[in-house]
């Protein structure tokens, strides 16, 4: 797994393996000074000489400022690493993102891929940065520092064999206990992103229904959660500052103690003694940085391992890049399909359907009988259980996936528009749309009058969600971004439920006038909508009840009569 991360370094490679040679470069010079110091007092101060002392004192003075030149390049090529890893590691993230299939995003949740391409990604860039500054810088100053602190010390030197067991043994235990905590703390990010995505996302229903206490509430909850276990694992790691502090005294203290009988019995210069103070700390220092190293890596091995389950995720979809590429004709057929969203669950049962191409169907039906699901494998949103589906005589699985969708447009129940132009909107459909084919497709979704009233026309600025728009002129401006794509399937699902019955009347004349080579479905709750359709489709229990013409449905189905009856009188 974290050979796998890491080898998003990519082009940051060369920053990635400099930045610990600098680190090793530096301790070098930090263990050296000890020992010059040592050498100035024991032999130059001893003998009292001066050109031994100035010559001391300048290489002194040399090794403390390449110390801190080495520290300082260390610094830079490790945070521009460190960067680009995460950027790398973001991108890769991302991209896998974008292949994923409906249901991949579904098993993952949308809140919880948030938290992954931002806060986990996060740890692992602060990981990363340690690991190759800390994590050679610690452990070499704890080696180098032992060597020199025994060459100096001999015997006195045998405090740090004692204390480097006890430190190892109460390091371990903390990360052990304190992984579970973080953990938790990490997944109660995915329901606090949740959280604020549904608040936001839906601000204007919350405070139609006057819910923000309740949202407050939830908010409360879930940020609560990810207090209370970070709190929990805090507070074990706040138990090692104290555990380090008493072993640091407890050394400073032995080293004190039998370094002056050893001074005083000539066993030990007085040089020396001091250089081994110097080496403690270096080791203790080294020793409590391995300690923030563990700690840091015991905090950001979850969102290690949630970042390398995406990567490692195959599409459930294989997008069959091979495939066949130019989709024959709008013909559609649905043979014994079968399909659930989850294993063991049957949302279509058994559906057996031809669409000849260029009709023009309407799909009605109560709500949960199947509407959404069965258009929605048309385009490969979704993958059958058992049976095919086929469009243009083949089955939609050996197309190339991008050549399939280019060839059928969808117009969802969520209308989803995007920050910027009209135009920039529009041609999500056809990114080479010019002008006049955008305006030929707004005024087939009836969209061209309202456009050209607002300023700029279509340069015209749209927020976030579309929403300086209303609801039926966003469902209209989506439904002319399909028909920019010139499909041989449209597929409007529920597209027209906010737009006046005259307007959708319009709509249907100019899709039947204008765009009549092209097959047609409309999903839709209004009979009004579909009535003059070529075909009708009877959607109930995710079975197709019944199928045929207005005229047909309303002299043998008694449901479909009933519900005409009962929509004409409240038409009336």
């Amino acid at each position: 797994m974290i050979k796998d991360l890491f080898s998003r370094v990519r082009q940051y490679k060369a920053k990635t393996v400099v930045t610990p040679i600098f680190m090793v470069l530096e301790v070098l010079m930090e263990v050296l000074i000890p020992a010059i110091m040592a050498q100035i007092i024991d032999v130059g101060v001893a003998t009292m000489n001066m050109k031994y002392i100035l010559l001391m004192s300048a290489l002194l003075i040399l090794s403390a400022l390449l110390s801190l030149l080495f520290g300082v390049l260390g610094a830079k090529f490790g945070s521009e690493a460190g960067a680009g890893f995460s950027t790398n590691l973001r991108h890769d993230l991302y991209s896998k993102v974008q292949e994923f299939s409906f249901s991949d995003i579904d098993k993952f949740s949308s809140s919880s891929l948030i938290t992954r391409l931002t806060t986990d990604v996060q740890r692992v860039q602060q990981l990363f940065t340690m690991s190759i500054r800390m994590f050679v810088r610690s452990p070499m100053m704890l080696i180098f520092a032992s060597i020199m602190a025994f060459r100096a010390g001999g015997i006195l030197s045998l405090v740090f064999v004692i204390v480097l067991p006890i430190l190892a043994i109460g390091i371990g235990i903390m990360v052990k206990i304190t992984y579970s905590y973080f953990n938790a703390a990490f997944k109660g990010y995915d329901r606090f992103n949740q959280v604020v995505g549904e608040n936001l996302s839906g601000i204007r229903t919350v405070k139609a229904y006057v819910r923000e206490e309740k949202e407050k509430k939830k908010f409360k909850d879930s940020a609560e959660n990810i207090r209370y276990n970070f709190t929990k694992a805090q507070k074990m790691m706040t138990a090692m500052n104290p555990m380090m502090m008493f072993v640091s005294y407890g050394c400073m203290i032995a080293i004190s103690y039998f370094g002056a009988k050893l001074v005083n019995v000539g066993s030990i210069d007085t040089g020396s003694l001091m250089s081994i103070f110097t080496y403690s700390g270096q080791i203790l220092s080294s020793l409590m940085m391995t300690g923030m190293i563990v700690v840091m890596y015991t905090m950001s091995k979850p969102s290690m391992e949630r970042i390398a389950e995406v990567l490692a995720s195959e599409s459930s979809m294989d997008e069959n890049e091979n495939g066949e590429k130019v989709v024959a004709d709008g013909s559609i057929s649905f043979e014994n399909v079968n399909f659930g969203y989850k294993e063991g669950s049957s949302v279509l049962k058994n559906i057996n359907l031809e669409i000849k191409s260029g009709e023009m169907v309407g799909v009605i039906g109560t709500t949960g009988s199947g509407k959404t699901t069965l258009v929605s494998l048309i385009a490969r949103l979704y993958d059958t259980t058992v049976g095919s589906v086929k469009v243009g005589g083949k089955d939609v699985r050996e197309y190339n996936l991008k050549s399939l969708r280019d060839s059928v447009s969808v117009v969802l129940q969520k209308n989803n528009l995007f920050s910027g132009s009209v135009r920039e909107n529009l041609q999500w459909g056809n990114e080479n749309a010019t002008d006049e084919e955008i305006e030929k497709a707004l005024d087939i979704a009836s969209a061209l009058s309202f456009i050209k009233e607002k300023e700029g026309g279509l340069d015209y600025h749209v927020e976030q969600g579309g929403a300086n728009f209303s609801g039926g002129q966003r469902q209209r401006l989506c439904i002319a971004r399909a028909l920019l794509k010139s499909p041989k399937i449209l597929i409007m699902d529920d597209s027209t439920s906010a737009v006046d019955t005259k307007t959708d009347h319009k709509i249907r004349e100019a899709l039947r006038r204008d765009v009549n080579s092209m097959t047609r479905i409309i999903i839709s709750q209004r009979i009004s909508s579909i009535e003059d359709a070529d075909k009708i489709i009877i959607m109930n229990a995710g079975r197709i009840e019944d199928v045929g013409t207005h005229d047909e449905l309303i002299k043998r189905n008694a449901g479909y009569k009933n519900l005409f009856e009962t929509q004409t009188k409240g038409r009336e």
